[in-house]
């Protein structure tokens, strides 16, 4: 396939390049911050509302800035462990703006799904669209390059103040002069495809059972399979600790929309299956391990 000049992608992305300027030079927004609002609003335009960026560039810059302060809540809300949902369902500006039912409460019960989009368009769009932009505004703040290798390829990289972040990982941009990209790849248009790269980290779950209540491989297996359909990728039974009896599991879905299905907006699901109980949340792997090693809460998470 041809390659596309920088300019070309830059032509295409036009509207996105100016109003992540406009959030860094005039509102003088974090730069993590302006990345993951970028991230966001990419993601929102392709998922049922789009054109947000064309029409917030005809707005006034104090209304601009609200606009702002509600996606900032949006990323708070993706992020917080119980977060408040006030009664206008906290976004009336974007809800005015995309003239959409939209509220606070979609990204708690699509929160892994959204979470996984803002990772894919930090990845395949914003890291390729504001890579001059970014380049510039670190060069200016003195803010050095670093070396990453992976097996024998070493490239360049520049330093985001801000990341990794702990809920959206890394944000990684070589300093190559040229961009050579795939025509065919959609993920640089953006057309009418899904914009979210999901590895399996991003659809991971974590399940503990009741001691003296054995559950099964199969049991798990039905009774997913059961509410969801063909949804498990893989599960794996921890070892058999108490009394011959799996206390864990892990399991990986074939889609994260699956985790928020399961979930829906909860930190933790208890679901039942022949009358024995199994709590289902988010696999992390920072804070799981410690719910291993208390056998006195497996099965217990509430």
């Amino acid at each position: 396939m041809a390659p596309i000049s920088k300019e070309e992608l830059h032509l295409f992305h036009k509207s996105h390049r100016e109003v992540f300027c406009f959030l860094i030079f005039k509102l003088h927004r974090d730069l993590a911050q302006s990345l993951l609002i970028m991230s966001l609003w990419i993601w929102l335009e392709h998922n049922g509302y789009p054109d947000i960026n064309h029409k917030m560039m005809a707005l006034p810059h104090n209304l601009v800035n609200a606009l702002v302060t509600e996606v900032v809540s949006c990323l708070g809300c993706l992020e917080a462990e119980d977060p408040h949902i006030p009664n206008n369902g906290g976004l009336p500006l974007t809800k005015g703006l995309t003239q959409k039912d939209i509220s606070l409460k979609i990204f708690c019960q699509k929160r892994y799904t959204i979470i996984a989009g803002i990772k894919s368009v930090l990845k395949n769009i914003c890291a390729r669209i504001f890579a001059d932009v970014l380049e510039i505004i670190l060069k200016s703040r003195n803010i050095n390059k670093v070396r990453a290798s992976q097996g024998n390829i070493s490239n360049m990289h520049l330093i985001i103040p801000g990341f990794p972040h702990p809920l959206f990982g890394t944000f990684d941009i070589p300093t190559d002069d040229t961009i050579n990209l795939d025509l065919s790849d959609e993920k640089i248009w953006m057309g009418n495809g899904p914009c979210d790269d999901v590895t399996d980290d991003d659809k991971s779950m974590f399940l503990t059972f009741s001691k003296g209540f054995p559950v099964s491989e199969f049991e798990v297996k039905q009774l997913f399979t059961r509410s969801y359909g063909d949804c498990v990728q893989s599960l794996t039974m921890g070892n058999a600790i108490v009394n011959n009896q799996s206390l864990f599991a892990m399991m990986i879905l074939k889609s994260v929309r699956t985790v928020d299905q399961i979930l829906n907006g909860r930190r933790v699901a208890k679901l039942q299956i022949n009358g024995k109980h199994i709590w289902v949340q988010f696999f992390k792997s920072q804070n799981i391990l410690s719910t291993i090693l208390s056998s006195s809460s497996l099965g217990e998470v509430e």
